[in-house]
């Protein structure tokens, strides 16, 4: 059944997609020392499909691993029974299979002085101990779920639409990692209170990325690959011969330390009631950017959720979220201006509902 569900997510909400290497590149060069004799597990990844898999396969020596392990699920694409791929497009129809690929090792095989993916290839296609089938290869199967037991670190883009689902597994079972995911996904109820207790916290880098569409996704009827100011107006670009999606609010979600997360947000705003209106349902006052936080307010602020980008825990503390405690609404609220919990400001005679806001408080403010 979880199988079904997964592969009916992956069918519905069209929302698993191949990270570049670039990005992947970014992110993870704040971390090296974190994997050191440590296991990794990427466990949404086809290692020929997945550049999670071959960033660590790559660098497994340079980062000192002692083991790495890929799973994906039923439908990846591979050619044949045996592995004779090449790292490179895939034009067969896909076998339906499950499995991982287990490597506590990397060799400069063709002796050239540098292991690269032709070493990585050798391997997964000589060694019969490396690739082994699973029954689903669904990160909640019992038999995968034995493989996060052993892993150290978890690194991976997992299905937008299973998002909750995978990060409670996570810390289920007590794990690092560092993973993609949807900024929105910091505002749900499930997540924030992580974040709000320091339990896990953003990387380093976050806003547009491109990611490379699934061949086996129908692209809509609307869609011409020509067209190319069209694809981009929905977000998507044709190039390289295969087409590319846009996601505007993508960032990292972790519980492995990282320099960015200690440092301070530079604070030269001073507060006035002039600039910094009260909400009408909150005893908190409204900040519209992480930027004009001011220096020397000692109560409750209500910031956008771009704030937790900047979070530093010895400077702020998080308190809740508006979507939470936002419950109070002003009695004379118009029905036009409401919907869910939220705060609101009133500027001449109107109420303005605000977007969802972190509510902080500066744990040191200046005295002027």
């Amino acid at each position: 059944m979880a199988n079904k569900n997964l592969n009916a997510a992956k069918t519905a909400k069209k929302d698993e997609f191949y990270t570049q290497m670039t990005d992947i590149e970014r992110e993870l060069q704040h971390y090296w020392p974190h994997f050191r004799d440590k296991v990794v597990l990427c466990n949404c990844d086809d290692p020929y499909e997945s550049n999670f898999f071959k960033y660590f396969a790559l660098r497994f020596n340079q980062l000192g691993l002692k083991k790495l392990i890929s799973t994906c699920y039923n439908g990846s694409p591979i050619q044949g029974n045996e592995l004779m791929i090449d790292f490179g497009d895939f034009t067969d129809e896909p076998k339906k299979i499950a499995y991982k690929v287990e490597i506590t090792e990397v060799k400069d095989v063709n002796g050239d002085g540098a292991v690269d993916l032709s070493d990585v290839q050798y391997l997964l296609q000589n060694d019969k101990n490396v690739l082994t089938t699973l029954k689903t290869g669904d990160f909640r199967d019992p038999e995968c779920i034995e493989l996060l037991k052993q892993a150290d670190i978890v690194v991976t883009n997992p299905p937008f639409s299973l998002f909750r689902e995978y990060i409670g597994q996570l810390m289920k079972f007590e794990k690092k990692f560092l993973i993609m995911g949807s900024q929105n996904g910091t505002s749900y109820k499930e997540i924030f209170p992580l974040l709000m207790n320091n339990e896990i916290w953003l990387g380093y880098n976050s806003g547009h990325t491109w990611f490379a569409v699934p061949e086996h996704y129908t692209i809509p009827d609307f869609y011409d690959l020509n067209d190319v100011q069209r694809l981009r107006s929905n977000g998507y670009a044709y190039k390289d011969g295969r087409l590319w999606r846009n996601l505007g609010n993508i960032c990292w979600f972790t519980n492995l330390d990282h320099k960015k997360r200690h440092e301070e947000i530079d604070l030269i705003n001073h507060y006035s009631q002039e600039e910094y209106p009260t909400y009408v349902n909150y005893d908190a006052i409204e900040v519209s950017k992480y930027t004009d936080i001011p220096c020397d307010y000692e109560g409750y602020m209500g910031v956008p959720i771009t704030f937790l980008d900047k979070y530093n825990p010895n400077q702020f503390e998080i308190l809740g979220i508006s979507t939470v405690i936002g419950t109070n609404k002003p009695k004379d609220l118009p029905k036009s201006k409401q919907g869910g919990p939220a705060f609101y400001i009133k500027q001449n005679g109107e109420y303005k509902r605000m977007y969802t806001r972190i509510l902080i408080r500066n744990k040191h403010p200046r005295k002027i």
